[in-house]
């Protein structure tokens, strides 16, 4: 397998597994969980567990970090959260709310299974090839003690990988000269993302704001030119900004794919295959809105 080849493999694996760590973005046990730590409700229990990795960082390294949320949302959030909740104490109500989401949505006998314990063996050997230079969020992962329940081994293996990935994808997004606001808007225009109004009103951003940086990207030639309108319009592609695109998808399976490629093609292919049926499972008893909202977004 050529060293391409590798790397798109290496990404289908980690987009392939992510519904197992990502729906705890969605689980109705986390709000609640968080609240009862201490944290406001809203979007601060999105934040600040998140965030908590890497300590009782301020708004800027979350706005940096998370990449395409408006910096005045993090803002909301972001110190007042650590004046609530140790980060520590987030870490560990975080880890909480993985092991009793992961029940629900795989079973009790499936997370005590020898497949689960076999795939988090794997999704640890990759997590723990992960190299912290340039990676900020997958390093505060890092840095945690590792659980001992083998469904939350896996989840916590696989936080580490999607933040890497993401970290990685942040890195080219800046490299490429898009704001976090213009990679959401790109991203949206691929059509496999979030839609327009999920995207303003989950990220924070105006329709002002939204149209303004349309109107950037079409002066690039990244985006066809847009009406005005009082509403966030739908961005377009152009060719040039379908390529770029598809140049950053592309770029992004290959800086991710070393840990994964300590598995070797055998031991991958099974964790794929292992935990494929781990997220259709979790995908098939509701870990997600119907809406399709999880569908990849600017930051992965």
């Amino acid at each position: 397998m050529s060293n391409s080849d590798a790397a798109v493999a290496a990404g289908r694996l980690a987009r392939g597994l992510e519904p197992l760590h990502a729906q705890i973005y969605f689980a109705p046990e986390a709000e609640p969980r968080f609240v009862r730590a201490g944290l406001d409700e809203g979007r601060m229990s999105y934040f600040a567990p998140r965030a908590a990795p890497m300590g009782a960082v301020g708004p800027s390294t979350v706005t940096a970090t998370f990449f395409n949320f408006s910096p005045r949302l993090v803002a909301e959030s972001i110190p007042r959260a650590w004046d609530l909740v140790s980060p520590s104490d987030l870490v560990a109500a975080r880890f909480e709310v993985a092991d009793v989401s992961l029940r629900r949505l795989l079973g009790d006998d499936a997370v005590g299974s020898p497949e689960v314990a076999e795939a988090a063996g794997s999704a640890r050997a990759a997590a723990e090839a992960v190299t912290p230079e340039g990676r900020p969020l997958a390093a505060g992962h890092l840095d945690l003690a590792w659980p001992s329940a083998p469904h939350v081994v896996l989840w916590h293996a696989l936080s580490i990988l999607r933040e890497h990935r993401g970290d990685g994808h942040i890195a080219l997004l800046t490299a490429a000269g898009l704001s976090g606001l213009e990679a959401l808007i790109t991203a949206t225009a691929t059509g496999t993302g979030f839609t327009v109004p999920f995207a303003c009103a989950s990220r924070g951003w105006s329709s002002t704001e939204w149209n303004d940086g349309v109107a950037r990207l079409a002066e690039r030639g990244l985006l066809e030119h847009a009406a005005p309108s009082d509403e966030a319009v739908d961005p377009v592609l152009t060719e040039a900004g379908a390529a770029l695109r598809k140049q950053l998808e592309n770029d992004t399976h290959r800086i991710g794919a070393a840990p994964w490629a300590v598995l070797g093609a055998e031991r991958a292919a099974r964790l794929g295959e292992l935990g494929g049926e781990l997220a259709r499972t979790a995908l098939a008893n509701g870990a997600f809105p119907a809406q399709g909202v999880f569908a990849a977004s600017s930051k992965r």
